[in-house]
C-alpha cells in the first residue's frame, strides 16, 4: 500500500504515518523515493498490538532459509518434527517475516561490518520478535571438479581462466559472498563466466560440476566432501537460525537443539569437515 492508502486502512492522517516512519514504528520499505508498506505485514503489526503474539498466526513447523548439510541431517535424525524448506537466506527472511515457517537459517555477510547475519535482521521489517542462534561455523570456498584441474586457488584463478561458475539465486548467502569477495579482488561480475541457471542448495550446485558441465562454484566444505569433489577454503562463516521467540520454547525446536548438543551430531559435522559447533545455542541478537 502507498502511505495514503495505508493512512486510510489505518484511519489516520497521513502526518501520523509519516511519523510511525520516522520512528520505525511500521512495517514499510522504500522503493525508487516513495513508502511501501506490504498489507501482510501491517496486519500482523496490527495484530501484535491489539494482544501481543497469542493474536499472530502461528507458523507451520517449517525451518526455512539457507540450505546446510548438517542442519538438513540434524532435522531428520532428531525426530523433531520439524520439515526443511531450504530457498536461500533471503527467501527464508521473507518467509519467516510472513510467518510461513518458525525458523529461518542464514549467512548472510555484512560487507561493511563483516558479521554475519545481525545486520540483515535489523534491516527487515516483520521480524520484531526473533532472536537469533548460533548454530555452527563453516568453511565456505570453491567447490571444483575431482582434483581441481584448473589449478584454481582464488576468484581471481577462477576470472582470469575463464572458469565455468555455477552460481546462486540472489539473495542466497553464497551468492552475497561471491559479489563480496569479487569487489574485493577487483572483479567486475560479468567478467564471471557464470552459468545461465543458478543452483538452489550446494548439493544442486555439485551436480554440474560432477558432470562436467562447469569448473567450480560457492558452497561449503561438506558439500564437497559428500560429492567427492575439490575444495578451495575462502571463507570461515557463521550459519545461525533465526527463529520466532514462541516457537524457540517450543519443544520441536528445544529436541533439534538437544539433539545438535549431543555425541552423534559432533561426530556427523566433524565427519562432514569444515565445522566447528562452538556458537552452538548461543544468542547471537535478540530483537
Amino acid at each position: 500500500m502507498t502511505t495514503s492508502e495505508v493512512a486510510a486502512y489505518l484511519r489516520v492522517k497521513e502526518r501520523t504515518v509519516y511519523e510511525l516512519v520516522r520512528t520505525e514504528r511500521i512495517p514499510c520499505t522504500r522503493v525508487t523515493g516513495k513508502w511501501l508498506f506490504p498489507k501482510t505485514l501491517i496486519d500482523l503489526w496490527l495484530a501484535r498490538g491489539v494482544a501481543g503474539d497469542a493474536a499472530l498466526p502461528q507458523p507451520p513447523p517449517v525451518v526455512a532459509g539457507s540450505h546446510d548439510p548438517l542442519l538438513d541431517w540434524a532435522l531428520r535424525e532428531s525426530g523433531c518434527g520439524l520439515a526443511f524448506l531450504p530457498e536461500g537466506s533471503g527467501a527464508g527472511l521473507r518467509r519467516l517475516a510472513e510467518r510461513g515457517a518458525v525458523a529461518a537459517g542464514l549467512h548472510i555477510l555484512d560487507a561493511e561490518t563483516r558479521g554475519y547475519n545481525v545486520a540483515a535482521l535489523r534491516g527487515a521489517v516483520g521480524l520484531g520478535d526473533v532472536v537469533l542462534i548460533g548454530w555452527a561455523w563453516r568453511q565456505e570456498g570453491l567447490v571444483t571438479a575431482p582434483g581441481n584441474p584448473l589449478g584454481l586457488a582464488s576468484l581471481a584463478d577462477v576470472a582470469a581462466r575463464r572458469a565455468r561458475v555455477v552460481g546462486r539465486q540472489e539473495g542466497a548467502g553464497a551468492q552475497i559472498l561471491l559479489r563480496h569477495l569479487a569487489g574485493a579482488a577487483g572483479i567486475d561480475m560479468a567478467a564471471l563466466n557464470l552459468l545461465p541457471r543458478p543452483a538452489s542448495t550446494g548439493s544442486d550446485l555439485a551436480a554440474p560440476i560432477l558432470d562436467g558441465r562447469a569448473d567450480c562454484g560457492i558452497a561449503v566444505a561438506a558439500v564437497a566432501r559428500r560429492f567427492r569433489l575439490g575444495f578451495v577454503p575462502l571463507q570461515r562463516e557463521r550459519f545461525d537460525l533465526a527463529v520466532h521467540r514462541r516457537a524457540y520454547f517450543e519443544p520441536q525446536f528445544q529436541a533439534l537443539l538437544a539433539f545438535a548438543h549431543g555425541a552423534d551430531c559432533a561426530a556427523m559435522a566433524a565427519d562432514m569437515t569444515g565445522y566447528d559447533q562452538s556458537c552452538l545455542g548461543q544468542v547471537m541478537w535478540n530483537a
